[in-house]
């Protein structure tokens, strides 16, 4: 056990997770403390994340933090879900866009060095490792639709955008999100999401199979990270194939104060909390509920601003949502205002800039990165 381990092994989960009352969002605002996106007043267009071959959808949404390779300090990575015909689970590239705008093309995957069950479809699962290691998830299609849809697998590439290798099995079953937690230069946790554990057998019915997995990865300077463990933290979310959404089931994932992991379970329109998430050795079930209903609109992205508040982004009407740990939805603003209805299926990754000055969301209703500031 790593010594960030040993640390964490007595961390508890704060708020409605350890079994505080929850007050209703509309209760809770009167006395809520200060929101981080209260602070923020414009949003700006940053750039199209369509690259050269004309894959749409963005789904998954990082900030590099390190510059390495290809990879610069402080600029955005998004991973296409969609190709040129806007089929679903066939997008193969990610890019990269600068806080000024500028894109450019991280990667363009195309044929694998191992198993991917499928084959290339990217999903919002998204990180960076130390040293410039990037894991995506691909959640494949062979049509476009959820019924033609495979296991998958998380391709990691290089800091070059060159795919390096692919890890399958072990329960990776349509990585849908994920995060990661550094634990030092040669160890990292990467916590994903998984929506196709008996969803596409079910033909359309709500199974409730959705998994959250955690993976120890040993990571290398000059060759592809080893993995050396996987662990269940979360089971038993509700997961359902959706003509429009593609899949609905577990999605945002993002790892709070107090070892706390918190999730958009967005099929049952809440936010749950799986305490003691780097340590456990069992699942936590769908942990605890944070929030439900109220202002979330089944919610997708999800990020942790730096006061601890939960993000979330709806996928039926456009607004962003924050939550605190103990489960008061104290803000919202609307985002997007475009298709119809308005805002519908616009939103899934988000991320805070570095040192809170907003928060950077893929807008893939007119394939854009946008930022709230």
């Amino acid at each position: 056990m790593s010594s960030v381990h040993r640390l964490r092994t007595a961390a508890m989960v704060t708020g409605a997770a350890a079994g505080l009352a929850i007050a209703p969002a509309a209760q809770a605002l009167a006395s809520s403390p200060a929101s981080f996106i209260g602070h923020f007043h414009k949003i700006s267009t940053l750039a199209s994340t369509v690259p050269r071959n004309g894959d749409v959808n963005p789904y998954g949404t990082v900030v590099i933090r390190h510059s390495r390779g290809r990879l610069r300090a402080g600029d955005v990575l998004i991973s296409n879900f969609n190709n040129q015909a806007n089929l679903q689970g066939t997008g193969r590239t990610i890019v990269e866009i600068s806080p000024s705008g500028h894109r450019t093309l991280f990667a363009r995957i195309g044929k694998l060095p191992g198993a991917c069950p499928g084959g290339v479809g990217l999903s919002t699962a998204l990180a960076v490792l130390p040293g410039g290691w990037v894991v995506v998830g691909s959640t494949p299609s062979t049509n476009g639709q959820a019924s033609t849809a495979k296991a998958g697998c998380l391709i990691v590439l290089g800091r070059w955008g060159r795919v390096r290798e692919t890890i399958s099995g072990h329960g990776i079953n349509g990585p849908w999100d994920a995060t990661s937690l550094n634990l030092n230069s040669t160890r990292a946790d990467l916590f994903v999401t998984n929506v196709l554990n008996g969803t596409v057998a079910a033909h359309g019915s709500v199974v409730h199979r959705g998994t959250v997995l955690r993976l120890l990865l040993h990571v290398f300077r000059n060759r592809p990270p080893q993995l050396e463990a996987v662990t269940k933290i979360g089971s038993g979310f509700a997961e359902q194939t959706n003509a429009t959404a593609f899949v609905l089931g577990p999605t945002g994932v993002g790892l709070g104060r107090n070892d706390t992991l918190y999730v958009a379970d967005t099929r049952e329109n809440r936010i749950t909390a799986i305490a003691n998430a780097a340590v456990r050795g069992t699942s936590a079930g769908t942990g605890a509920v944070v929030t439900r209903n109220g202002a979330l609109a089944n919610p997708l992205g999800l990020a942790i601003a730096p006061n601890g508040h939960v993000l979330t982004v709806n996928g039926n009407d456009g607004r962003i949502v924050e939550t605190t740990p103990g489960g008061a939805q104290i803000a919202t603003r609307l985002l997007d205002s475009s298709g119809s209805p308005k805002g519908a299926g616009a939103l899934f990754g988000l991320a805070v800039v570095p040192g809170g000055r907003g928060v950077y969301y893929v807008d893939d209703a007119v394939n854009t990165l946008r930022l709230l500031h």
